[in-house]
């Protein structure tokens, strides 16, 4: 299994990386590392291949059933069919995971490793204000933490429609350097939000620089496969 790991100056007791698509069980477009269960690939497989991840980890990840909303949960109120795009933890032997195909996985960690969240950076749940959200529900300040950026469809390769644009604009003129004209429509950069978001409350942002459309053989994308795996972001603190 081949994974990702954040270059961000955070102290050891925290443990993050993203997968890829190598070193899974899943075949076709799924292949083959895929750990969406509602991707259409095959059950067996998948579950397979959250195993493989499970073992690479100091406990068992907290699957969210992420539905691009804004709601943020502590993982002491996780259960498996919970609905959310972000969760942060305190204990250590916990795991935030967040699934994504293009969009940007957003791992927050506290300087002195007192805490890890996970952010789950599509347009939907970006304009819903998931990230003021999610800095409002941590019990330390913005300037307290370090966030990476992880995989995610890069503005060259994400069109996007004038409501998309204004679901930002209309909350933040300032959201607007995002968006570059292209005929009708927009080319859009989610990481640049997510990182305009962060750094406005002192956060220090890192990007891993990554596109997942652009890289075919290392992620998934949805926007350039349509049917196609999940990648996996996970974070947690050390014991």
């Amino acid at each position: 299994m081949k994974v990702i790991e954040p270059d961000w100056p955070i102290d050891e007791r925290v443990g993050a990386f993203t997968t890829t698509r190598d070193g899974g069980v899943s075949a076709g477009p799924w292949a083959s590392l895929n750990i969406g269960v509602n991707s259409g690939d095959d059950a067996e497989s998948v579950a397979a291949n959250r195993d493989r991840v499970s073992e690479a980890l100091p406990g068992e990840p907290r699957w969210l059933r992420q539905v691009h909303g804004s709601r943020v949960i502590h993982l002491a109120d996780w259960r498996p069919d919970i609905e959310a795009d972000a969760a942060w933890t305190d204990r250590a032997g916990e795991v935030v995971v967040i699934q994504a195909a293009d969009c940007p996985p957003i791992l927050l960690a506290a300087r002195d490793a007192s805490l890890v969240a996970g952010v789950h950076g599509g347009w939907r749940s970006l304009a819903a204000g998931i990230i003021d959200k999610t800095l409002t529900s941590l019990p330390v300040s913005g300037d307290e933490l370090c966030a990476w950026i992880g995989p995610g469809i890069c503005a060259g390769c994400y069109q996007v429609g004038s409501e998309v644009r204004s679901a930002f604009v209309d909350r933040d003129p300032v959201l607007a350097a995002a968006f570059q004209a292209d005929g009708d429509r927009w080319r859009a950069d989610l990481k640049w939000i997510a990182a305009q978001q962060l750094r406005a409350v002192g956060v220090e942002v890192f990007d891993c620089g990554r596109c997942t459309f652009e890289e075919t053989d290392t992620f998934y994308s949805f926007r350039r496969e349509g049917q196609t795996g999940r990648l996996a972001s996970v974070i947690w603190l050390a014991g």
